[in-house]
């Protein structure tokens, strides 16, 4: 027995726009042409996944390289009775990544900032207010890894 036609659709479409994301006015008008939905079903579609926490971002991911931005990977410890302040530190919008681990630095963290002087400033004012000590592992080389889920 094959699948629903329009869940089959909806598959394509999120298969589609992780690489494909048309740069146009009307993204989703393009989108429902292509995939035969409307362009309200797209957007409730995805409003939907992003309440059920299915997809945790949609928007452009920008190249801070290009931009001349520094990133740096960052390691904390934070103790267990405490550990909402992981939550407010990975809410900040310099914070692209954040993730808890069973480890002595049990909270890592990716920082962009617009310069070095940006990035200091941020670490230090996270630790002064957080009362952290804050190990630094600035990037020296950038490795992309591309990130499609087909499914």
């Amino acid at each position: 027995m094959s699948e629903n036609p329009k869940k089959e659709k909806f598959k394509k479409l999120l298969n589609y726009i992780q690489d494909n994301f048309p740069l146009h006015p009307r993204p989703f008008q393009i989108l429902s042409k292509k995939f035969k939905l409307s362009e309200k079903e797209i957007i409730d579609y995805l409003k939907q996944l992003k309440e059920k926490n299915i997809i945790r971002h949609f928007g452009a991911t920008i190249n801070s390289h290009k931009l001349k931005y520094t990133t740096c990977l960052c390691a904390t410890s934070i103790p267990e009775n405490k550990i909402d302040i992981a939550y407010k530190i990975a809410e900040l919008p310099e914070i692209t990544h954040a993730y808890l681990r069973e480890h002595k630095l049990n909270f890592w963290f990716t920082i962009i900032s617009k310069s070095e002087e940006d990035l200091l400033n941020i670490i230090q004012s996270l630790e002064k207010t957080y009362s952290l000590k804050i190990k630094a592992f600035p990037a020296t080389k950038k490795f992309k890894v591309k990130a499609v889920f087909k499914l």
